[in-house]
Parts: C-alpha cells; sequence; structure tokens
C-alpha cells in the first residue's frame, strides 16, 4: 500500500476515537452527593426554630503555605546569590587593580630596559671612538718611534764619541745639516745625539738653538722616541 494513505487512515481512526471519547466523557451523568448523618440530625433542629452555630475552625490553606515557603526560600536564595556575586565582582575589580599595578610596573621597567640599552649603546659608540683613537695614536707613536738595532748601535756610539771630542757649535752644525739634506736619513742626526754624552749633547742643542730653534726643539722632541733593539 502507498505510505500516504496507511498515513490517512491511521489519522482517520485517531480522530474518530477522539471523538467518541470526548462524547462518552459530556454525557456522563453527575454522582448524587449523599447527605451524612449528622447533616440529617441538625435539620431537624434548624426546622424547629432553634439556630445554633457551629464553632468555625480556622481553615488552613496548605497550597498558600507551600507558595510562601517557595517565595522565602527563592528570596533567601536571591540575597545570598546577590552577595556571592557582588563577592566575586569586588574579587574581580581587586584582580584588576593588581593587573594593572603589574602593568604599570611592567611598562615602568621596559621603558627602564630601553633607557639602559640606549645609553649601552651611546657607551659603546663611544668606547668604540675611543679605541680607534687610541688605535691611531699608537700607529702614529710606531710610525714616529727611533728603532736602534744592535748591528747599527755600535757604529752610532763610535760616531757619537768622535762628536763628542768635536766643538760644541760645530757638531750642532753638522747635524743640522744631516737632518735638512734630502739624501739623508733625518733620524740619523737623533741617534748620533742619543749615543753622546749628556755634557755635550746639552751643548750641542743649545747651539743650534740660538741659530735654528726649531729643530733644536724637534731634536729633543724625538729623542725622546728612541728604542734599542734587543
Amino acid at each position: 500500500m502507498n505510505k500516504k494513505l496507511i498515513i490517512i487512515i491511521a489519522a482517520a481512526g485517531l480522530i474518530s476515537f477522539a471523538g467518541t471519547f470526548a462524547f462518552g466523557w459530556l454525557t456522563k451523568k453527575p454522582t448524587p452527593q449523599v447527605q451524612s448523618p449528622k447533616a440529617e440530625q441538625t435539620a431537624p433542629v434548624q426546622q424547629a426554630g432553634l439556630n445554633l452555630a457551629q464553632p468555625q475552625m480556622p481553615t488552613v490553606d496548605g497550597a498558600a503555605v507551600d507558595d510562601k515557603m517557595k517565595t522565602a526560600m527563592t528570596e533567601k536564595q536571591l540575597k545570598e546569590l546577590i552577595y556571592e556575586v557582588r563577592e566575586k565582582i569586588k574579587d574581580y575589580d581587586y584582580k584588576m587593580q593588581e593587573l594593572g599595578m603589574r602593568e604599570q610596573k611592567l611598562q615602568s621597567a621596559q621603558e627602564m630596559l630601553k633607557k639602559d640599552i640606549k645609553e649601552l649603546d651611546n657607551l659603546r659608540i663611544e668606547l668604540a671612538s675611543t679605541v680607534s683613537s687610541i688605535k691611531s695614536e699608537q700607529d702614529k707613536l710606531q710610525k714616529s718611534r727611533i728603532e736602534i738595532a744592535n748591528v747599527e748601535k755600535s757604529n752610532l756610539v763610535s760616531i757619537a764619541a768622535t762628536y763628542d771630542k768635536m766643538d760644541a757649535s760645530q757638531a750642532g752644525k753638522i747635524l743640522s745639516n744631516m737632518n735638512q739634506a734630502k739624501n739623508s736619513d733625518t733620524d740619523d742626526a737623533v741617534k748620533i745625539l742619543y749615543y753622546m754624552s749628556d755634557r755635550t749633547k746639552a751643548k750641542v742643542l743649545a747651539s743650534i738653538a740660538e741659530t735654528e730653534p726649531a729643530i733644536s726643539a724637534n731634536f729633543c722632541q724625538r729623542l725622546k722616541q728612541i728604542t734599542e733593539k734587543e
């Protein structure tokens, strides 16, 4: 059979059953009320003209009491719920304040760290510049240093002894011309002065200073830069 036809037949059967049940319930006769013996005894008394008032007992509505108890319990639960919600709100506000303070401290620490990093970078730049300057000065000092090897030391000592025996003014002129000559090493004059005796050296420098003070000053400066190689 078709499914639609089966569904229509089932629906018709249900409607028929419902109609039969409703008709039977509507046509049902009410049951007669039986009068209690107590009511039968009081009836003749009322008929005789004696109106005896029956004591009125207070009636208690159980449903109303239950409703009041339920209402009271509901109000109590509601108050407890409101209290719990307020406490949770206070706890939340306190935690939010702590979180705000932590964020402020963290932000301050980050700002201080950024400041320290910036200062460190500046110090690093300054240090790099200082190291570069020191290295440059070392290079200049290395280039300006006059080194005397052991091989030439004995020759310089011998020449200096010869200059010690000469007149100071005459030795000064020779050393001055040696310093200005293009084909000679300008450090040779300083090396000879270095191995001369202190007394003769002072006289020669003083003699040069009378006519050429710049050369005498240069000789004095260069004498401090002489080193002997071992």
